[in-house]
């Protein structure tokens, strides 16, 4: 075990005021296409019964009108969450029209063309525009067939009590919020060092339907079947070169050493113009894209991880981390699982909790571009391989086994699972971490194994395995009855979000071309 690490444990197992970590905050962004009985991307509005996507504050859509994004609060404890996740998936079905499913894979159904990929729509308002001209942006950057791409976004944060403790324990003068940012940023430095290990444990798009990549021929997938490419090793495909890829962001290096440079490199690439996108110009009066920058906005630059804030509307999301400081981490590289109802389960929020604090409390160095090459190059190597007997990683410029290396982190993330099973006063997160140990031993029980050993025991292609899979999800959310205050809440929250989005549109004043202009110089 490293020595920071070792200390830093031994000094919160002493304190006695380690049940602040009883509060260690999480919250669960998962999206999912709508799709029609036959597997295509639905080309219906978002249902109206479901609320404004605009104002809702649990039930959105991402770049499509069919991708739908739920979303809970923060809670303390993954059963409190996940039962939320899980309402809000019943009470969808309620509303949703009744041939219409809900994808289970995070590789997209079976696409037509381009054109079929409906934008999402957040109505007449200036802000409602925007999101739909930013979503209008990506299309035309990247196409609309990479945005289909759906994945879980798990949001971890650690109450102001633990923060005052740790501050103590480490022994710095500086205030609150900077220490705050100044440890979530190690944080995120440790996690990109170490995030190919998720992918390993939690990938599980290794196929991906022909459709998807027909004006791309030089994917590099094998032929697992006439309408199936894949990589028999690989582990998560939607997290390379498959999904959120341009020439603009492949030179592009953000820095995470500390908000300052962070905040620095992407605002810079927010105000760079790129020469190649100035062929998206208005027409007609009617814009393609915010702006000609390498990013539109920050959240087109896609990373494992990112900092965050809530921001009010109408405010730069990196502003408000520079005035304010970091509030919490955003974890993006997270696939669904498709033999889960709603794609994540209560041992993987516990191993995750265990594994992000881990990556807090170990020593977390800076970062320089040669390193940055090394951990894009695992990704890389992982997402691809990652099941690959003898594969091997590159650690500070040295070959080292993945089996050695993933064993070496879990046994140190097992050690902070002990104390939060302490805390707790159970074992839940030991046997969560222990499960992932077994995963290494054997690769076998990966999802990304386990969605291949489904394809070859029915012979089935991928669009067949997760079709099916997508229709017994429907049947178990469809037969469930939700409770009815539960029903009554979720129907009055859609019904505010509607009234919501038209007080906004009423009380619009200014033309939308003014309104962009103003927020491009912000």
């Amino acid at each position: 075990m490293s020595k920071q690490l070792k200390q830093r444990l031994s000094q919160l197992a002493d304190s006695s005021e380690t049940n602040c970590l009883k509060k260690i905050g999480h919250g669960i962004e998962k999206e999912s296409l709508r799709i029609d009985p036959d597997g295509h991307i639905a080309q219906t509005p978002h249902p109206y019964g479901l609320g404004s996507p605009l104002t809702h504050p649990s039930i959105t859509t991402d770049f499509s009108e069919a991708l739908l994004e739920f979303i809970t609060p923060v809670f303390h404890s993954p059963e409190e969450s996940l039962s939320f996740l899980s309402d809000l998936h019943t009470f969808m079905f309620t509303q949703l029209d009744r041939e219409e499913l809900i994808w289970t894979s995070s590789m997209p159904c079976v696409l037509d063309d381009d054109d079929l990929i409906p934008l999402a729509q957040y109505g007449t308002s200036n802000v409602g525009k925007l999101k739909t001209l930013y979503r209008m942006g990506l299309s035309y950057r990247y196409g609309r067939a990479m945005q289909t791409i759906s994945g879980i976004h798990f949001n971890f944060s650690l109450p102001d009590s633990f923060w005052t403790l740790y501050k103590d324990l480490v022994g710095t003068d500086i205030s609150l919020r900077d220490f705050k940012t100044e440890q979530y940023f190690n944080l995120i430095r440790n996690f990109r060092r170490y995030s190919w290990l998720l992918l390993y444990l939690f990938g599980a798009s290794p196929a991906v339907c022909k459709s998807f990549l027909r004006d791309r021929p030089n994917h590099g997938l094998e032929a697992y079947d006439q309408g199936t490419l894949y990589q028999p090793y690989g582990t998560c495909l939607r997290m390379g070169d498959l999904g959120y890829t341009s020439n603009a962001q492949a030179g592009l290096t953000i820095s995470y050493n500390n908000l300052d440079e962070y905040a620095h490199d992407l605002t810079s690439a927010i105000k760079t113009p790129y020469a190649p996108y100035t062929k998206f110009a208005p027409e007609n009066g009617e814009f393609k894209q915010l702006n000609d920058s390498i990013l539109q906005i920050e959240n087109e630059f896609y990373s494992t991880i990112r900092p965050k804030r809530e921001a009010p509307s109408g405010k730069r999301p990196v502003n408000v981390l520079k005035e304010d400081g970091v509030e919490y981490i955003e974890v993006r590289c997270l696939d669904l699982n498709p033999f889960l109802p709603v794609g994540i389960d209560e041992e993987q929020i516990q191993f995750l909790n265990s594994f992000l604090l881990f990556c807090l409390l170990r020593s977390s160095p800076s970062s320089e571009e040669a390193e940055y090459r090394e951990i894009e190059g695992n990704l890389k190597t992982v997402i691809n391989r990652g099941r690959e007997p003898g594969l091997e990683l590159v650690e500070k410029g040295r070959s080292i086994p993945l089996l050695d290396w993933a064993t070496e982190i879990l046994e140190e993330t097992r050690q902070i699972a002990g104390l939060l099973d302490e805390v707790h006063q159970d074992d839940s997160h030991s046997r969560a971490t222990d499960a992932q140990l077994e995963k290494v031993k054997n690769s076998a029980l990966t999802p990304s194994a386990r969605v291949i050993e489904r394809m070859d025991d029915l012979k089935t292609p991928y669009f067949t395995f997760a079709m099916n899979q997508s229709l017994a999800n429907s049947d178990y959310f469809r037969s469930l009855d939700l409770d009815e205050k539960v029903m009554t809440a979720m129907k009055e929250m859609s019904a505010k979000s509607n009234q919501d989005r038209q007080v906004i549109e009423n009380a619009e004043d200014m033309d939308f071309e003014s309104y962009l202009v103003i927020m491009n110089n912000s």
